[in-house]
């Protein structure tokens, strides 16, 4: 797709859309979702921040891509059908998201209170008239499948090994918690960025819009949203994975240059506050003691015998900087994922390899490609 076209989107979304959008704040809320998918209890605030970021900026350049698409088509509004046509290619995503579709209009009827019987022999009759959001995604697919390949992921029933590899995780993480953890994991495993539809419509800044996406968009903007958050989460575990040192293993010392960069500026820069502080202070460099001091260190160490106070203060200042690392570094120390994980796994999502790895994604622009299609 051409860059260089002129997006249908209005001046106001590229310029100030960040800044109206990011007054709105979804910080707690990807706390929550971090937490359960796979992060720590508590979720570091700068990571968060540094997710929410991410997510904004790709959905954002997501609804252009969007918006272009659906002036092409002569539309007024971003539908589903814009969604679907940008996600094509992929179709391990394009599957889970039909999936996600069908089981919107699963709970769709289950709030209407239509039968579950009645249900399955909708689904097996093939009948439309409940089946809103399938209908739209089979009649668009097969409007632009050629194949036949993608009409075939309605019949698909292939386990999804990424949700299989997130499910098996809740499991090991619940298995250590208590009642009152495992409600707050229950809880967080229900948040969603479609049970506020109102916030993140303003979240995306859609009313500057000239091309607004409707309401079916929405959901999927929604859900592509959380998927966003989610592989952000298992790339971040990845690394963090990668970066503990395996006795034995021969790889271990390959850690990329660019986390090592990110790893040691995010503990200079929690040193930096204080440079005064003589906890904080590295030890001086040794020279050659004085007559005075070495008549004193005699001194002290014939009254106590065998030097021992000389090593007692050797012991108590390396305490005492380990101690001040644990409470000044504790972010770099903790078992949260840190906003070094985040950076480098993307970078390793985005790293280009071969010849032709500029073409290799549909979904490239501005040098970073999307995570969630």
């Amino acid at each position: 797709m051409n860059n260089t076209a002129a997006s249908p989107m209005s001046a106001a979304t590229s310029s100030s859309g960040r800044s109206t959008g990011k007054s709105i704040s979804f910080t707690a809320e990807l706390q929550s979702m971090m937490f359960s998918l796979g992060d720590a209890r508590r979720p570091l605030h700068e990571t968060a921040v540094l997710v929410e970021d991410v997510v904004h900026t790709q959905l954002i350049n997501l609804l252009q891509q969007a918006a272009e698409v659906s002036q092409l088509r002569g539309a007024r509004v971003i539908s589903a059908e814009d969604l679907l046509f940008l996600m094509r290619k992929d179709k391990k995503k394009l599957r889970r998201l039909l999936k996600y579709m069908f089981f919107r209009d699963y709970k769709s009827k289950i709030v209407k209170g239509i039968d579950e019987d009645d249900l399955l022999e909708d689904k097996l009759s093939g009948s439309n008239n409940v089946n809103k959001r399938q209908k739209i995604a089979q009649d668009f697919l097969n409007s632009i499948d050629q194949t036949g390949e993608l009409l075939a992921m309605f019949e698909d029933d292939e386990i999804d090994e990424v949700k299989q590899e997130r499910m098996e995780r809740a499991e090991r993480q619940t298995r250590v918690m208590d009642s009152a953890q495992y409600a707050e994991f229950c809880e967080s495993r229900h948040l969603s960025f479609s049970k506020k539809g109102s916030k993140f419509r303003d979240w995306l800044d859609c009313g500057s819009m000239e091309i607004k996406p409707n309401v079916i968009a929405m959901e999927i903007l929604a859900y592509l949203a959380y998927e966003t958050v989610a592989q952000l989460v298992d790339l971040a575990l990845l690394v963090r994975q990668d970066m503990v040192t395996k006795a034995g293993d021969p790889f271990s010392h390959a850690i990329s240059a660019t986390f090592i960069q990110y790893h040691n500026s995010a503990e200079g820069s929690c040193m930096k506050p204080y440079p005064e502080s003589p906890e904080n202070t590295p030890p001086p460099t040794p020279t050659a003691p004085s007559a005075g001091s070495q008549h004193s260190g005699k001194t002290t160490s014939g009254s106590l015998g065998n030097g021992s106070a000389g090593q007692d203060s050797a012991k108590t200042k390396q305490r005492k900087r380990k101690k001040s690392t644990a409470a000044c570094g504790v972010e770099a120390h903790s078992d949260a994922i840190q906003p070094s994980h985040i950076r480098e796994a993307i970078r390793r999502y985005g790293h280009k390899i071969g010849p032709l790895s500029p073409f290799t994604s549909a979904y490239r622009r501005n040098g970073m490609a999307f995570l969630a299609c």
